[in-house]
């Protein structure tokens, strides 16, 4: 929790009603965690948890009743179909597998979040992408001949090309170890703060990067790159 500390203080500092949302929540692990250590001390602040899976759904809304945590909230319902709040300060996804990651990313960055922390998990779109369609590079066609490196590059491609996407958006993003590797192999933490409107710049790089590699992955896609070359 230590990473996430100064985002969650800051928005309680700054916010009289802050709102977190833990997407792809399973469990709500995570979203009780966040309760704890944060709300339930400031007592303000509500945390949405939205989860697709309606017998999770359940169990996690019978251990809030039973705690007593009256301002947490759950939605069942995929990501990109879930009811948001309008307004997020802080939208947390903990190894929401695959694309889910990329629904938790687009999230945020629709409704201009101040904060996003996703550990990302199952990277396995561009994977899938890269086995299809090998970079036109013969050198970086060599990174993906052979299914264990296709699969650990696209992985690494994945998130590098995530946090591209959170910079042309306009966040300042950190990448770092959320625990050891000893306790999990998925547990890069892509943290994004937004500081401005967009990033000219880093949409460039974005855009560069996923012609050069052939690789698209949800959150680029459906932010509408690569753009034209006259954008």
């Amino acid at each position: 929790m230590g990473l996430l500390r100064p985002a969650v203080e800051d928005v309680l500092s700054r916010f009289g009603a802050p709102v977190l949302v833990d997407a792809g929540s399973g469990n709500a692990y995570l979203g009780f965690i966040l309760y704890e250590l944060f709300l339930k001390p400031a007592g303000k602040g509500s945390l949405v948890c939205i989860e697709s899976r309606p017998e999770l759904v359940a169990q996690a809304e019978e251990r809030a009743r039973r705690l007593g945590y009256e301002r947490m909230r759950f939605v069942g319902a995929p990501l990109h179909e879930a009811p948001w709040p309008e307004r997020p300060h802080l939208v947390v996804a903990l190894h929401a597998c695959d694309t889910a990651t990329d629904d938790a990313l687009l999230g945020a960055i629709a409704r201009q979040a101040d904060y996003v922390a996703v550990v990302p998990c199952c990277q396995a779109e561009v994977a899938r992408q890269l086995k299809e369609r090998p970079p036109p590079s013969p050198t970086l066609a060599s990174l993906v001949e052979h299914p264990i490196h296709r699969r650990e590059f696209g992985s690494h491609l994945t998130n590098v090309l995530r946090a591209l996407a959170l910079e042309a958006k306009g966040y300042s993003v950190t990448v770092t170890e959320l625990t050891g590797w000893e306790h999990s192999l998925k547990n890069e933490l892509l943290l994004g703060k937004k500081i401005r409107r967009e990033d000219a710049r880093a949409a460039e790089r974005l855009d560069l990067l996923l012609k050069e590699t052939g690789a698209l992955p949800k959150v680029a896609r459906l932010l509408g790159y690569p753009r034209a070359p006259n954008v």
